[in-house]
């Protein structure tokens, strides 16, 4: 058959088709003038094409069926439409060509009641590229005649209607109101089951196979064709996380197997790495007439972004509790150790109340890129905003610094900018403070070297005690972040050399 389905076949067989290499035999044309009854359904069981003899046996014209459901255009009545109802739809599952020797069928005629019809069907698969069961075929030859000599030679069967019967299927045509709404019910439930948000699906036999599979377990599963297909082979990556030996287990035990945010690993593009997902999902046993399981009903939810979203709560929950338990121990240390050099309540007042600030415009940054590190250069800026830009001088490449470096130079610069404000360069009005860094190393040695100058201030004279500057060096600088930093009180103005690894992240503590 042609590809385009749609197209009207009897229309294409008014020229040949070429193939290659040559001309060939036009299959348009060949369709149209065999002289067998054939037809083809979608996988809905919609007409897509019919040649001139379907259409002279069932008295209909091409136009009347295609595109409509097949059991709209000739409602199914008695044991013949089950049957081949039943097997078009097998064969849609299962891609084996079927044969029904004798099926009883009744068509509406074209003046109203019903003509008995005795068929002899073919049900034959047709796969599209990718090798899945997209139409079937149905080659129905009318052995009317013959069965109604067999009638005539043998007696009629044991469910013929009564002989002088006016209309022998008269009671079909009673019915057919009740089969048109049934076979709308039908297809409403089956979109229903297509359109259902959570996924669901049909595996049937203890080989199980797939039998039906809605729009949502699809996208589920990247859009592979599963239906008549076993699991094994549809979704091969499942098979070593347990789930046919639990789908086996469900059906032996009758008993269902619900699970929540269960971990699944699958390959929803060809070729790509396994991707987790987390389903809320039943397992439900299907159990025929006799008591026995037949297959499983697959139900569930995709919960994945409810689960990662949780975690992710969890995640910053825990940093929060941890930042909040590392802010208060940075604080109570930065009380204790400004007690220690400020005695007097003002001058603690101020000394504290500025240490805190500075702390909070370091946490503000960080705050600002969600934790993930603070640049260098707004650090310094934040301690210098008070001089205004003409007293110092900043350069060196952007430093992105973590959490725990930000935090201890953030209070380093301001230590410094203190002293100089007080004692050195940024006390008098000419003074000026320059502070120049750069990065050495590569990868895994990075060192952040910084060079803190002061320069036209006043006179400088070394310390008689140690402050919060040199404890705030020891405990942070050079305890826990692996670095260190060098004072020197020359004459013509304070310098401090810092050097800081940018390999190794803990907290700041400042506690004595």
């Amino acid at each position: 058959m042609p590809q385009d389905l749609g197209e009207t076949v009897i229309d294409r067989a008014q020229a040949p088709l070429t193939a290659s290499g040559g001309a060939g035999p036009d299959l348009a044309q060949l369709f149209a003038a065999m002289p067998g009854q054939y037809m083809i359904l979608d996988r809905d069981l919609v007409y897509v094409e019919a040649n001139p003899a379907y259409c002279a046996s069932t008295q209909r014209t091409r136009e009347e069926i295609v595109g409509r459901y097949v059991f709209e255009a000739f409602p199914p009545t008695g044991e013949g439409g089950r049957l081949i109802e039943e097997s078009l739809r097998r064969v849609l599952v299962t891609g084996v060509t079927e044969t029904l020797p004798l099926a009883a069928y009744p068509i509406p005629a074209p003046n109203g009641g019903f003509m008995m019809k005795y068929w002899s069907c073919v049900h034959i698969p047709l796969f599209d590229a990718a090798g899945e069961v997209a139409y079937v075929a149905q080659n129905a030859v009318d052995v009317t005649e013959l069965q109604q000599l067999k009638t005539i030679a043998y007696g009629p069967e044991p469910d013929a209607p009564a002989a002088g019967e006016s209309d022998l299927f008269q009671r079909a045509q009673e019915i057919t109101a009740v089969n048109d709404a049934l076979a709308a019910e039908t297809r409403g439930l089956r979109d229903l089951f297509m359109q259902t948000p959570s996924f669901m699906a049909v595996l049937m036999g203890h080989d199980l196979t797939y039998a039906q599979a809605n729009n949502a377990y699809l996208q589920l599963i990247g859009h592979r064709q599963v239906v008549g297909k076993t699991l094994a082979d549809a979704l091969p990556e499942v098979v070593e996380q347990g789930f046919p030996d639990l789908l086996r287990g469900v059906m032996t035990s009758k008993v269902p197997h619900i699970d929540h945010a269960a971990s699944v690993l699958l390959q929803r593009t060809p070729g790509a790495v396994l991707e987790e997902r987390f389903l809320d999902f039943i397992f439900q046993p299907i159990v025929g007439p006799d008591g026995e399981s037949v297959g499983v009903f697959v139900e569930g939810s995709d919960v994945t972004d409810r689960v990662l979203g949780d975690r992710q709560q969890k995640l910053l929950l825990d940093e929060l509790n941890h930042r909040v338990k590392n802010t208060l121990s940075t604080v109570q240390a930065i009380a204790d150790q400004t007690l220690r050099t400020n005695a007097d309540p003002v001058s603690f007042r101020e000394a504290f109340e500025a240490r805190l600030m500075a702390l909070s415009d370091t946490h503000n940054l960080l705050t600002a890129t969600n934790w993930i590190g603070a640049d260098l250069r707004q650090i310094a800026q934040l301690e210098f905003r008070p001089y205004g830009s003409a007293r110092y001088h900043l350069m060196g490449p952007a430093v992105a610094l973590s959490p725990a470096r930000a935090l201890a130079l953030g209070l380093l610069f301001h230590e410094l900018a203190t002293n100089a404000a007080k004692y050195g360069a940024l006390s008098a009005g000419g003074g000026q403070v320059e502070v120049v860094w750069q990065v050495r190393g590569e990868d895994e040695l990075q060192e952040l070297e910084i060079d803190w100058r002061e320069a036209d201030g006043p006179p400088v004279t070394p310390p008689t005690r140690r402050g919060f500057g040199s404890r705030l060096i020891e405990r942070s600088l050079q305890g826990q972040l692996g670095g260190e930093a060098t004072l020197s009180y020359a004459p013509d103005g304070v310098r401090c050399r810092i050097r800081l690894p940018l390999t190794r992240d803990l907290d700041l503590d400042l506690e004595s």
